[in-house]
């Protein structure tokens, strides 16, 4: 709160639409500035979202707009004659590795005429790096393009005073903002799979375990899965039994499993399971698991093998103080279910649904 400098934000009445196109990665960084700018503005829109679906979505671009992105061949936006200004500014928002490959991947950006801005001096964003002395933050570079295209719109230069605080602000409380970066690195992946934050009708969380070949064994000697639970995180639907074995399981086994030789008695065959398991799952369902050995459970009986997230390779993006799902729940803050009425595969499947439900609610 020390820090806020949100009354420093002027509202300005600006005559041309802006559409920021902001990369999903940048959505909580706590620099950005298309924020500032989507606060000041009042013709301006901000849309979120994955590269991929930029691509596949309608964007509200109308007749008249140019992209403000510096191709090669792109005219300098103060070179313009009157007619030849765009209507509606179209701006990336993201790094520039992020910015490239947006308009790479959308054809709607890469029919539009692209204009480029000419800085007589170098950006002042001094608080996030950038490729060059002339590069210009989101924010610097809309108010330039605005200068330009309708230079008595009164507020833009109070705008820039505003970022202008912000960046000065936020230098002299740089021990802050390292610790900021050090507790983001620790605590939260900057990037999460697409497929993870999709809608949760098409998350399956799954979790399986297999006896362990017995010493004396061959290698050729077939291991399948011993259990199996897996819940749709949409509506709560489960998917869980025990398969019948080839060989009764050890003692020890049991044990770890805290399964009993009774529980068996209604195990299904391998069969069964790849019939019930195609029935449970849907077109386009991605499964997610906690470790790869899982997901290949599925490969040793042949069964469907939909699309996987590997929930251990994800957090790894992000911490690597863990050797265990009851570690990293911990690490996380969160508490591992009560196994007083589970087997352990129930259990670990109420853990990786726990984990996944907290990666997406940030």
């Amino acid at each position: 709160m020390r820090l806020c400098f949100c009354d420093a934000i002027p509202r300005i009445r600006n005559r041309t639409d802006v559409l920021i196109l902001q990369h999903i990665g940048e959505r909580s960084h706590p620099f950005n500035t298309a924020r500032i700018v989507h606060q000041s503005l009042h013709r301006c829109r901000v849309i979120v979202d994955h590269n991929q679906q930029f691509g596949t979505r309608h964007l509200p671009i109308q007749k008249g707009a140019g992209l403000l992105y510096p191709t090669d061949n792109a005219p300098k936006l103060t070179e313009l004659a009157e007619s030849d200004r765009p209507r509606q500014l179209v701006i990336v928002d993201g790094t520039w590795h992020q910015a490239k490959t947006i308009v790479r991947d959308v054809p709607q950006l890469r029919s539009l005429p692209c204009f480029r801005l000419a800085p007589d001096a170098p950006g002042q964003y001094r608080i996030r790096s950038e490729p060059s002395a002339q590069s210009l933050s989101t924010l610097e570079a809309i108010v330039a393009a605005l200068q330009v295209l309708e230079p008595n719109t009164p507020g833009l230069d109070r705008l820039l005073c505003a970022f202008h605080q912000m960046v000065n602000d936020q230098l002299a409380n740089s021990a802050g903002q390292m610790a900021w970066r050090r507790q983001k690195k620790s605590q939260r992946p900057r990037y999460l799979p697409h497929a993870m934050m999709q809608n949760t009708q098409g998350l399956v969380v799954a979790y399986g375990e297999a006896a362990t070949r017995q010493p004396g064994q061959p290698k050729s000697t077939a291991v399948w899965p011993v259990s199996w639970s897996a819940r749709r995180l949409g509506s709560n639907e489960e998917f869980s039994c025990l398969l019948s074995q080839p060989r009764p399981l050890s003692t020890a086994t049991l044990r770890h499993m805290r399964l009993s030789n009774a529980d068996f008695d209604s195990a299904i065959s391998p069969d069964e399971f790849r019939s019930r398991w195609r029935q449970f799952l849907r077109r386009n369902d991605v499964l997610v698991v906690y470790h790869p050995r899982t997901y290949q459970l599925l490969a040793r009986i042949e069964a469907d093998q939909p699309r996987c997230l590997v929930l251990k390779s994800i957090c790894r993006n992000w911490r690597s103080d863990f050797r265990s799902l009851e570690e990293l729940l911990a690490k996380e803050g969160l508490r591992a279910p009560d196994p007083q009425h589970q087997n352990r595969t129930g259990q670990r499947l109420e853990m990786a649904v726990a984990l996944v439900n907290r990666i997406r609610s940030h």
